[in-house]
């Protein structure tokens, strides 16, 4: 059972590359507690792999590029160094005691720090998060609660968000639809905006169920 004042650190990211070696160029975070809300959010742009326009062409949303560049002209986001946004990441950590980190899916926004971290350091420095904290995943709780949800399964048959299988998806964006009853969200695929709604979703399974086991390995 997780503590209402303990610390979680929820993340995301938005990567380049391919699927099997990702590199993230947008990390986007919220510290936060069950009882007092969010502490600190932070949006960077990773300087090392965004300014690579080599790299960037094979980004997923490619095409927000243009919109990255708007927002850290406007200080939406903060472009920096690899080497520095984990400084600062690990210092957020410290200050407000972090032991959880978590994300949607968190199996790949693991690989991709790590891959990042490897990449960046060739391999000098092979671990992002600081040494300690254990890995959540959203995906994996949503997963036990809403497997057996009526209402979760009566709204993917109705808008066919079922797999080839017929099974039901549990996407962030599909997951929030039906929590916000906003049916014609769309996932903003940027980092720190998708952190707010996974932190949603998180917050949503530990109130059906506070005795959940929502971490990504059990040891």
């Amino acid at each position: 059972m997780i503590d209402v004042h303990a610390s979680i650190l929820m993340l995301d990211t938005e990567t380049t590359n391919d699927i099997d070696c990702p590199i993230c160029y947008d990390l986007g975070y919220q510290i936060f507690t069950l009882a007092d809300g969010i502490l600190c959010q932070k949006s960077f742009v990773n300087a090392d792999v965004f300014c690579d326009a080599e790299l960037m062409a094979s980004a997923y949303f490619a095409e927000k590029i243009p919109n990255y560049w708007d927002d850290i002209v406007s200080g939406k986001r903060i472009l920096k160094k690899w080497f520095n946004i984990k400084k600062e990441l690990a210092e957020d950590c410290k200050k407000f005691g972090v032991q959880i980190a978590c994300a949607h899916n968190a199996a790949f926004d693991n690989r991709a720090l790590n891959i990042t971290q490897r990449y960046i350091t060739t391999s000098k420095y092979r671990y992002f998060l600081p040494f300690g904290i254990t890995w959540w995943d959203t995906l994996k709780m949503s997963r036990q609660l809403l497997k057996s949800n009526e209402d979760y399964g009566e709204f993917c048959y109705k808008n066919d968000y079922l797999t080839s299988r017929g099974c039901r998806r549990y996407t962030a964006e599909i997951i929030y639809r039906w929590l916000s009853g906003c049916e014609d969200f769309v996932e903003s695929h940027t980092g720190l905006e998708d952190v707010d709604i996974e932190r949603q979703i998180f917050e949503y399974c530990l109130t059906q169920d506070p005795e959940i086991d929502g971490r990504l390995w059990n040891d």
